[in-house]
């Protein structure tokens, strides 16, 4: 079972306790190709749910990410800086994101679970 939610827009969260990391899922990072940079706000910055809060550029397409949540931004992942390929080796894991201490409850409720997001994206 999952913990991720997903968002229309592709991006997935997992929260845990007041933190949430997010990323881009793999149905995307497949659709955006050999992923070539990513970039990504500074530590500290405020996120409201529904804005753009990075860019993935791709030998395809740049493509915008969205904040899945509001909150301020307490991590963000050097690896994929450094090595942008790990969004398309392992988008839902190490190739994470950021992570966001959330503001409050998070609001959920318009991410899908793991099982509706597959549904979604399935051909």
């Amino acid at each position: 079972m999952s913990d991720k939610h997903y968002t229309e827009d592709h991006e997935w969260v997992s929260i845990e306790g007041d933190i949430a990391t997010m990323g881009i899922s793999n149905y995307a990072q497949d659709q955006l190709g050999d992923v070539v940079f990513v970039e990504l706000p500074d530590k500290g910055a405020s996120l409201e749910k529904g804005a753009e809060v990075a860019v993935v550029e791709s030998v395809k397409a740049a493509s915008e990410v969205y904040a899945p949540v509001s909150g301020e931004v307490v991590e963000i992942n050097e690896a994929i800086g450094e090595n942008p390929s790990l969004v398309n080796d392992d988008a839902e894991g190490k190739g994470w994101f950021l992570r966001i201490k959330v503001a409050g409850a998070p609001d959920l409720s318009d991410l899908m679970d793991a099982s509706a997001y597959a549904d979604r994206v399935a051909d």
